[in-house]
């Protein structure tokens, strides 16, 4: 069997609704995308449908198990890892929730692999305000909040706080990993913002975005606040930090 050029990387804690369904829609498209789920020691047995998985898609299906909560910063900085040294080409970010629609991922693919973005992001906000059952407190909070980092951080980015992403590998491997310093939600800005400032091309996809309908959100105030204070202080360490580049 032939080696998939790309992973989805899904972190995850309580999940148990929605994995194993995720997974096999995942599996089931027509591009071969195989998926790695990052698990923070659900209690629910989330890792252990995963596992169940790994024995039917041994080739396809990845399991990396924590020991709790260590954030979804960490989460993802430990499958930009793992899928480096596996050797893949393309990694995304996704959440198993299916408020990112599986049917979108072959599009944030081809802007990858044809039209030559390095980082193709699934944006609500490109294309107007394309969020679905979320309440009219939380759209507005998250599009502003998203408005205020492109205006503080210069970011030509409409979805600063997307999460359904697609990174070429040169980008994780330009990247200093391990000096990404926000750990939650703020984590999707910092990433975006750094890839910006290597001089990687970003593409964003128009989505739409469909609140959990399966589990419990792990959204909070204090994810906002994150997002809020700490793009003031990742664009004032911008200015005395020199950012590796793209390679010619």
């Amino acid at each position: 069997m032939t080696k998939s050029d790309s992973v989805i990387i899904i972190p995850t804690y309580n999940e148990k609704e929605n994995i194993e369904r995720m997974i096999r829609t995942l599996l089931a498209l027509e591009h071969s995308f195989d998926v790695l789920v990052v698990d923070d020691g659900s209690p629910d047995g989330t890792a252990a449908i995963v596992k169940s998985l790994q024995t039917e898609f041994a080739d396809r299906v990845f399991l990396i198990e924590r020991s709790g909560k260590l954030g979804l910063g960490t989460a993802y900085i430990a499958g930009f890892k793992w899928a480096l040294k596996a050797g893949y080409e393309y990694i995304f970010e996704m959440d198993a929730d299916f408020s990112h629609n599986p049917d979108d991922v072959p599009r944030l693919y081809k802007a990858c692999a044809l039209d030559g973005a390095d980082l193709s992001i699934g944006s609500r906000y490109v294309t107007g305000v394309n969020v679905v059952n979320w309440p009219m407190g939380r759209v507005l909070m998250s599009y502003f909040a998203s408005k205020y980092v492109r205006m503080v951080t210069g970011l030509p980015v409409y979805d600063t706080t997307a999460g359904f992403n697609c990174y070429r590998r040169s980008v994780l491997e330009t990247i200093d990993l391990d000096a990404i310093r926000f750990k939650g939600y703020a984590f999707q800005i910092e990433m975006k913002f750094v890839t910006h400032k290597c001089g990687f091309t970003i593409k964003e996809v128009p989505v739409i975005f469909v609140n959990r309908v399966l589990g419990v959100s792990k959204m909070s105030g204090g994810i906002f606040s994150e997002a809020f204070f700490g793009v003031i202080s990742l664009k004032i360490g911008s200015w005395f930090k020199r950012y590796p580049q793209k390679a010619k």
